[in-house]
């Protein structure tokens, strides 16, 4: 009976072992996780990740190889202190930062493999191969890193970075060493452009030593490389702009009206996207972000909020016709400024009364203040009036982020009745409270991309696209949301009075001297107002520069938004700048040279954060401006002769 029990015992036991062994055989695929299995080392091959194209076909980004020397601490064997400084020599590293990088290792992980210098150079490599099975427990991982073709639209392009700790708890895909997109682009379209990583999974024994490939590599897998992707940026009008930026700051974007793809996107001051590529990448990053005063990786095109000034005076406009408040032909007085209450809002020397075209071409403060009164007023209280004015003014894109698909970005300000009722308490306030708005000073803020994209619905005529970025991904269609016009609460008939008005600024207004000769350009100047707290002080600092502007006047090809800060009235640098960008992008030449000479021979520099000296409201503000040295005035007549022709 006892033999009989033994027996039956060892048969039940072994069917159980058959069984277990059976079903990790045939069934791991569905309960059985291989990847937490320590007898199967994971090794990644990593895909090339996506070139990127701007609009015309020019190769931006490509890549370029790269090392990395990895661990996996646990099978790191004891050196001899001869073996570790040959070792730390090849590296390029102390024994401290040995020691450091090992612990860190260990800390991650003792028996997954962890970078352990990251972004060897081809040199480095070739030294280094060759003596790699000396060392236990280290070999090398061989991927791509960004090789930039171009040294422009670095806050367009973005750069990678290595993942963090949060970034792989998020998203399990990534492993310590991998990299991501930062910024720009490449964050946006990471999944497109990283591609898919192959796997290759090796059977281990007992004593940590290769066996081959588990299951004879039938659960191994290849990379699938990234896509290209092409994208909306005109390369050589992205040049241009940054070049016209040099010496100042601020933000240009440029739209094209038809479609809302994104054709300049400058940010200044900039830096060369190289520098965030290799083993200096970390060193190169700290110095732009710590650099305070020109803030480079602030994208001032997408994240920087201004008074939008008197550009915002045509959405009033529009406003009051789509209201029925005012016709273009009603006239206003104005004596040198609105008076309301004992208090004055300025204005400059022009012919008045003024009506709709000559309230626009000559930015009448007057007019705009009566017209902006006449919409609230309408309405049974200031509340439901300003309720009403704002969703017009939000209908245009204006408060929000747009829904784009770019990577950073403010939602600027729109004040709503609420806004005031904080302030004030509510019933507590009029519409004189409020009466900076007409002038788009008060409680508005915008961004440059919304200006341009304000510009490019008026052009149209009451409708925009979505900006954005991407063009084409190869093999894939760009979103719906892209593609589909978003209409304004302006009523079509409304925007030609306005547009006339804008075309007359250039022909008889505030940018009459930047014409270009050929080219019908509707536009708008901007002074915005600059405070700052300086030792507890409202300190007023010089004005920002504003300039918004669409060509030609009908089927506009182009439509764009300047932003100079410190720059004065908006056509001394940013009525030059968008003049000379709108003609740039459609002859691909300029004639007027001496707007050219005018933007690149001065420097902003030295005004910032300058107390402002002279008389408010923009009378007779003049400056000393800094010219720059003649040789580098050359450099930069020799960069804009280095952007391509074709």
């Amino acid at each position: 009976m006892r033999k009989l029990l033994l027996l039956t015992t060892v048969i039940l036991v072994g069917l159980v072992f058959i069984a277990r062994l059976f079903y990790l055989q045939v069934y791991s695929g569905n309960d059985y996780d291989i990847f937490e299995d320590t007898a199967i080392k994971k090794e990644y091959t990593y895909p090339k990740r996506g070139y990127v194209y701007d609009r015309n076909g020019r190769l931006l980004v490509a890549n370029q190889p790269s090392y990395d020397v990895m661990v996996i601490p646990r099978e790191v064997e004891p050196m001899d202190s001869l073996k570790l400084k040959e070792f730390c020599d090849l590296l390029k590293i102390t024994k401290e930062d040995y020691d450091k990088k090992l612990k860190r290792a260990k800390t991650y992980s003792p028996r997954l493999p962890s970078p352990f210098v990251p972004q060897l150079s081809k040199n480095d490599y070739a030294v280094l191969q060759e003596k790699m099975r000396k060392y236990e427990g280290f070999y090398i991982q061989k991927r791509s890193l960004r090789a930039y073709q171009t040294t422009i639209g670095a806050n367009v392009l973005g750069d990678i970075g290595e993942v963090n700790r949060s970034i792989i708890k998020k998203q399990p895909y990534y492993k310590l060493g991998d990299l991501i997109g930062k910024q720009g682009i490449e964050k946006t379209y990471e999944k497109t452009l990283r591609g898919v990583k192959g796997i290759k999974f090796v059977q281990k024994d007992r004593f940590n030593k290769d066996l081959g490939p588990f299951k004879e590599g039938k659960l191994d897998t290849l990379p699938v490389p990234g896509k290209d992707i092409t994208i909306t940026i005109d390369s050589k009008l992205q040049a241009y702009g940054e070049l016209l930026m040099t010496n100042k700051r601020g933000g240009i974007v440029a739209i094209e009206p038809s479609s809302g793809e994104i054709l300049a996107m400058v940010s200044g001051p900039s830096y060369n996207p190289n520098l965030l590529v290799g083993r200096n990448r970390s060193k190169n990053f700290n110095k732009l972000y710590r650099d305070s005063i020109a803030k480079p990786l602030f994208d001032r095109g997408l994240q920087a909020m201004y008074p939008p000034g008197s550009p915002f005076k045509t959405l009033n406009a529009l406003i009051a016709l789509q209201e029925g408040v005012v016709t273009p032909n009603d006239r206003f007085s104005c004596a040198l400024g609105y008076r309301y209450g004992n208090r004055k809002m300025g204005c400059h020397v022009h012919k008045s009364p003024a009506n709709m075209s000559i309230g626009i071409y000559e930015s009448c403060n007057a007019y705009f203040a009566n017209v902006y009164r006449k919409i609230i007023d309408k309405y049974d209280s200031p509340a439901e009036g300003m309720d009403k004015w704002s969703k017009h003014i939000k209908s245009f894109g204006l408060g929000n982020y747009l829904n784009n698909d770019l990577s950073v970005g403010q939602p600027g300000k729109v004040p709503t009745a609420n806004t005031y009722d904080r302030g004030y308490g509510k019933n507590r306030w009029y519409t004189t409270f409020t009466i900076s708005n007409a002038i788009g000073q008060g409680e508005v803020l915008a961004t440059p991309i919304q200006l341009a994209n304000m510009a490019a619905a008026i052009g149209n005529r009451g409708y925009f696209y979505t900006p954005h970025i991407i063009k084409n991904i190869k093999g894939d269609d760009i979103p719906s949301k892209f593609t589909t016009p978003k209409h304004t609460t302006i009523d079509k008939q409304h925007f030609e009075p306005v547009i006339q008005g804008m075309l007359d600024v250039y022909n008889k207004g505030t940018a009459d001297m930047l014409k270009v000769k050929g080219i019908e350009i509707c536009g708008k100047t901007g002074t915005a107002e600059n405070f700052a707290i300086i030792d507890s002080v409202k300190t007023q600092l010089t004005d920002h520069s504003i300039f918004v502007a669409f060509a030609p006047k009908d089927n506009p090809k182009i439509a764009i938004a300047v932003f100079v800060e410190n720059g004065y009235f908006g056509s001394r640098f940013a009525g030059r700048m968008a003049s000379l960008m709108i003609e740039y992008y459609l002859r691909g030449e300029i004639s007027r040279k001496d707007m050219e000479d005018f933007v690149l021979r001065h420097s902003l520099e030295h005004e910032y954060q300058k107390p402002f000296s002279g008389e408010p409201f923009g009378i007779n503000r003049q400056t000393t401006l800094e010219a720059i040295e003649e040789e580098e005035f050359q450099k930069l007549l020799q960069l804009k002769a280095e952007i391509p022709k074709s």
